[in-house]
């Protein structure tokens, strides 16, 4: 048996253990009703400005205006408040990284020359880092962890970061989804690691990818050395099995219009799933990405000119974007310690045009559909996780606290983040002078 195989055995293996622990995990011992809330429940129900929400073992039962409370259940009263799904946020280094200038702590890159897609950032997950309790504080409760570029070994021409995972904010390790996306970059960044130029990146991509079919065809042949060399490593070619089938999510980062264009060229050409991320030009070709059917992951306050190919960036990109059809969803302000902020973005786009419904679908609904967990994520409907916040206001008003959280039925402590200790200690200290 291969390296490869032995690797995907042993994980597969992994994965089956952390679903029996999923299974046993314990949700509320008792049924619980959220009563006399504003919901926004992003579903079937709609708004609903005084309703109820019922969940039982880790799932939602009932949600709508006139629901019965289950003899024996935990009322919460939501008179004045309002309760949305847990959010999700895309693109975070959630459970990766601890300290940026710390490089010991920072878990998204692999310097490897012979490692790109088959680096799995799940394996270096850490349940207990101290950004998740900040980011649960922002209603945040799951999110997709992603691999980075280490750009320090300049011999390293790979054009992929890794295969990102996705993640429950619970502080546990039994929800923990490996190879959600691989990432990709294309743009300037892209042609800088492949090639020097966008045009010489798609040519190695192209040759890249023919040299996976081939692997596909022929492991066999591959495994007793009976096939012709292959430039990328065994656990690569690999990994990009599912993405060049069109069975795995790429997660494409491209910025201007034109690297959008070509992007969708590319994967149409080659059958590949993909969602963009960055796009901040993605206003330019809106048409063409809902023709695509291609949906967007952006940060919807990003409008200046950092680079060459971000002259067109505005506030107004996820608005025109929604107005066009395409699907979008939002990242936070940085990658790990201001996830907290993704409704801060939200309520910015709102600000800049986008209705609220549609702000609110994209930090909750349209992720989860994206990555194909809308059948139990994303929205307060009967049969889905309860994943559950309750707030002091609007959600999307930056005053606004969540109050309650739950999530998959089991209730969170607010209190015991990082920020929130050192308050409590600052406090104290300063009563006793």
């Amino acid at each position: 048996m291969s390296a490869a195989s032995v690797w995907k055995t042993s994980l597969q293996g992994v994965i089956a253990a952390l679903a029996v622990v999923a299974a046993t995990t314990p949700a509320a011992a008792e049924p619980v009703a959220i009563v006399d809330a504003r919901i926004l429940s992003v579903g079937k129900a709609g708004d609903i400005p005084r309703g109820v929400v019922v969940f039982d073992r880790g799932r939602i039962v009932a949600v709508g205006a006139n629901v019965p409370v289950p003899a024996g259940a935990r009322v919460i009263d939501g008179r004045g408040r309002t309760v949305t799904p847990g959010f999700i946020a895309s693109e975070t280094g959630l459970g990766l990284t601890e300290i940026n200038s710390v490089t010991q702590t920072d878990d998204t890159r692999s310097s490897s020359a012979d490692l790109s897609a088959a680096f799995d950032v799940a394996r270096g997950l850490n349940p207990a880092s101290a950004a998740i309790p900040v980011a649960r504080l922002g209603g945040v409760a799951h999110a997709v962890a992603t691999p980075r570029y280490d750009d320090r070994n300049l011999n390293r021409q790979r054009p992929f970061a890794g295969q990102a995972a996705f993640i429950s904010l619970d502080g546990g390790v039994d929800h923990i989804q490996p190879h959600i996306a691989m990432t990709l970059d294309l743009g300037e960044s892209g042609a800088a690691r492949m090639g020097g130029a966008r045009g010489a990146e798609f040519d190695l991509l192209d040759a890249q990818f023919d040299e996976v079919k081939l692997y596909a065809e022929n492991r066999a042949a591959y495994n007793r050395g009976a096939l012709r060399r292959l430039t990328l490593s065994a656990s690569d070619l690999e990994a990009l099995v599912p993405v060049v089938r069109g069975e795995q999510l790429v997660l494409v980062n491209v910025s201007r219009a034109s690297d959008i264009r070509q992007a969708l060229i590319f994967a149409k050409a080659r059958g590949l799933k993909i969602a963009l991320t960055g796009a901040e030009e993605a206003w330019m070709v809106a048409d063409d990405i809902a023709e695509a059917g291609v949906p967007v992951i952006l940060n919807p306050t990003s409008n200046l000119p950092l680079s060459y190919e971000t002259l067109g960036a505005t506030v107004r990109n996820a608005a025109l974007l929604h107005k066009a059809g395409v699907r979008i969803a939002f990242v936070g302000n940085d990658a790990t310690h201001r996830v907290r902020e993704l409704r801060y973005n939200a309520g910015i786009a709102v600000a800049n045009g986008l209705p609220y419904q549609a702000a609110l679908a994209a930090i909750t609904l349209n992720p989860a559909q994206v990555l194909g967990l809308d059948g139990r994520l994303g929205s307060l409907d009967v049969g889905k996780q309860a994943d559950i916040v309750l707030w002091s206001g609007d959600p999307l008003e930056p005053l606004s606290q969540a109050e309650v959280m739950f999530i998959g039925g089991v209730e969170q402590d607010l209190g015991t983040s990082r920020p929130m200790q050192l308050r409590d200690k600052y406090l104290t200290h300063q009563r006793q002078r």
